[in-house]
């Protein structure tokens, strides 16, 4: 995906089972973060510093959605253990992430970390791309946000 693309409005299953459709985030900017794996020490550390911005996120009325390959049931354990208050969506065969075009790292053997910050009208505004810098993620997509309410 590139800046001024539309961002795919799938319907995936959320942390609790239930069909959750991105068309729901349309109307105000949103954030989504594809991950590699639940409870890893790089997407532990990239989600829970989403948790602890979360109110900055919240308070522009922005929300925050996280993607990985991860079932369910993982992403309900990894939310309830690091007290994750955003949504979690599973992507079992990695399907909406090929369609989104996330790149795969390591000789395409680890799923790559991807966040997409897209305007209320779902194009994208910006995005921000690196495997090993988990928490820069939340800064950038930070920034990002802020400057789509200042223009």
């Amino acid at each position: 995906m590139k800046i001024n693309d539309a961002f795919p409005l799938d319907v995936l299953k959320d942390q609790r089972g239930e069909n959750f459709s991105m068309e729901s985030l349309l109307g105000q900017p949103f954030v989504v973060y594809f991950y590699p794996k639940d409870d890893t020490p790089g997407c532990t550390k990239q989600a829970c510093r989403f948790r602890d911005l979360y109110e900055d996120f919240q308070d522009l009325h922005v929300p925050v959605v996280g993607i990985s390959s991860d079932s369910p049931i993982s992403h309900a354990q990894f939310a309830k253990k690091h007290n994750l208050p955003f949504t979690l969506l599973s992507d079992p065969n990695n399907a909406f992430r090929k369609k989104v075009g996330v790149p795969t790292n390591l000789l395409g053997l680890m799923p790559g970390r991807v966040t997409y910050v897209m305007n209320g009208k779902g194009k994208v505004i910006h995005t921000f791309n690196s495997q090993l810098k988990a928490e820069q993620h939340i800064d950038e997509a930070l920034r990002a946000v802020k400057n789509e309410f200042s223009s």
